[in-house]
């Protein structure tokens, strides 16, 4: 089994290679699902990896929807050339169409401006409207793996669609199982999918160095996440969930 470790700082990367990780997703704002770090943090990111771990970099513009227009498009492509630069092994990619198919056209554009990286089509997959026939347009764009919860909520939920996937990829495409995994679910999601690799978070709400907080100020949404709690990834808490899924 390969465990893929999404998360959004440096000192997260070096937890995960610490814990015997092989792979992060490095992002920034992960409450929305993921977009794409500043190339600082991308490098910073991979002077911690310092060979001992693989860096993929999420390519997401901004959180929503997955259909994006031409200047977005553009963003992709370049922030796709500045990871590269920034010494980054892969990419993670998608984009769909407004009927919820693959936008093959876009995608394809993605994917050769980010060879020879590795390149993962990531979770816009569970959102279309055929995943069975987004399936074989996700092989034919040539990416390496896809990062999928089988259509459901959880990977859990969607294990019989996973487990589909992995019997149809036959070698052509990994499946890496995602959401929901944790220290519960890992064995059972393992299990019941057949998935060689899996992904998942791995952070522990720790308290700010801060000393001090105003504690009716958010910079945050509606939702006010508390300033003076972090969520942290954390070594033990990646060995414990690999443990977990034996």
């Amino acid at each position: 089994m390969r465990y893929e470790i999404c998360l959004d700082s440096a000192d997260g990367v070096a937890a995960a290679a610490e814990a015997g990780a092989d792979r992060v997703e490095l992002c920034a704002a992960l409450f929305e699902g993921g977009i794409t770090p500043s190339i600082g943090m991308i490098e910073q990111a991979v002077a911690a990896a310092a060979g001992r771990i693989k860096v993929h970099v999420i390519i997401r513009p901004r959180g929503g929807d997955f259909v994006y227009t031409p200047a977005e498009a553009e963003v992709m492509l370049r922030d796709i050339a500045a990871v590269k630069a920034g010494g980054a092994d892969g990419v993670v990619i998608g984009a769909l169409t407004p009927d919820a198919d693959i936008d093959t056209e876009l995608c394809a554009r993605l994917v050769e401006a980010a060879r020879p990286l590795s390149v993962t089509f990531h979770r816009a997959y569970d959102v279309t409207r055929d995943p069975e026939a987004a399936f074989e347009d996700v092989v034919a764009l040539g990416v390496d793996r896809l990062l999928t919860s089988g259509a459901a909520p959880s990977a859990l939920e969607g294990a019989d669609l996973i487990a589909r996937l992995v019997q149809k990829a036959a070698g052509r495409i990994v499946i890496l199982a995602a959401g929901g995994i944790n220290e519960r679910t890992a064995a059972r999601v393992a299990e019941q999918t057949g998935t060689e690799e899996m992904h998942f978070t791995a952070s522990e709400a720790l308290p700010s160095p801060s000393r001090f907080a105003r504690p009716d100020i958010y910079m945050g949404g509606a939702l006010y996440p508390p300033e003076a709690v972090r969520a942290v990834t954390t070594t033990a808490r990646v060995q414990s969930i690999i443990a977990a899924a034996g």
